[in-house]
C-alpha cells in the first residue's frame, strides 16, 4: 500500500510542477491541463495497449500484496 501511495504522491507532485511551470510561462489554466495530458492523446493503439497492461500489472501486484497481507493477519 505505500508503494501505491508514494507512486500517487510522485505523480501529483509531477504533475503539480509541469503545470507550475505552464503556468509560469503565461499558459492559462486549461492549455495546461491539456499540455499535461498531450503524450496520451497521440498514442498509437499498442502503446496505449502496453501502457494499460503495465498499469494493470501495478495495480494487481499491489492488491495481491494487500490480501497476502490481510490473509497472514489473520
Amino acid at each position: 500500500m505505500k508503494i501505491m501511495g508514494i507512486t500517487l504522491l510522485m505523480m501529483g507532485c509531477l504533475l503539480a510542477f509541469s503545470i507550475g511551470l505552464d503556468l509560469l510561462q503565461g499558459f492559462a489554466i486549461s492549455k495546461a491541463w491539456q499540455n499535461a495530458y498531450s503524450p496520451f492523446r497521440v498514442m498509437e493503439v499498442a502503446e496505449l495497449f502496453v501502457l494499460s497492461f503495465l498499469l494493470i500489472t501495478f495495480l494487481a501486484g499491489v492488491s495481491y500484496d494487500v490480501y497476502k497481507k490481510k490473509k497472514a493477519e489473520k
